[in-house]
């Protein structure tokens, strides 16, 4: 099955310290934690809603692509991402049924997770991301 679950879906933020409050005070969701992921340029809070969390996203620097999107379609939803087993497959089978990939390869995410996204043009303007957890120590044993 090329995909296994919602991973989480990714909501852009102008700052995490005055997003929090919303997710963990008013609707009681339990944080998770926080991580800063340099490569992406993004500091993320993880949400745990259910089954699946929510991913707050709040940009390093003007020039992050958070930061851009912001500018250009303000705070909101950002990606939905997608659990998926064997990434580097996964990726191959996107490309081969005709879709357009941002990454031809896997990245590191949060949580050290391996990532890599769809583009939106064609997926009707979408944003997904694959998303392969990494394995815990008591799963690679």
């Amino acid at each position: 099955m090329m995909i296994k679950n919602i991973d989480h879906i990714g909501i852009a933020v102008k700052s995490l310290e005055e997003a929090l409050p919303l997710y963990t005070e008013t609707l009681k969701l339990k944080l998770e934690g926080i991580e800063t992921v340099e490569s992406q340029g993004v500091k993320v809070a993880f949400i745990l809603a259910g089954n699946t969390r929510l991913e707050l996203l709040e940009a390093l620097s003007p020039a992050s692509p958070i930061a851009k999107f912001i500018e250009k379609r303000g705070e909101g939803i950002h990606h939905v991402a997608l659990g998926v087993d064997g990434i580097e497959d996964r990726i191959k089978e996107i490309k081969e049924s005709g879709l357009r990939m941002i990454d031809d390869s896997s990245r590191k995410g949060a949580h050290n997770a391996d990532v890599a996204f769809v583009h939106p043009k064609s997926t009707a303007g979408v944003l997904y991301e694959l998303c392969e957890q990494a394995l815990s120590k008591e799963e690679q044993e």
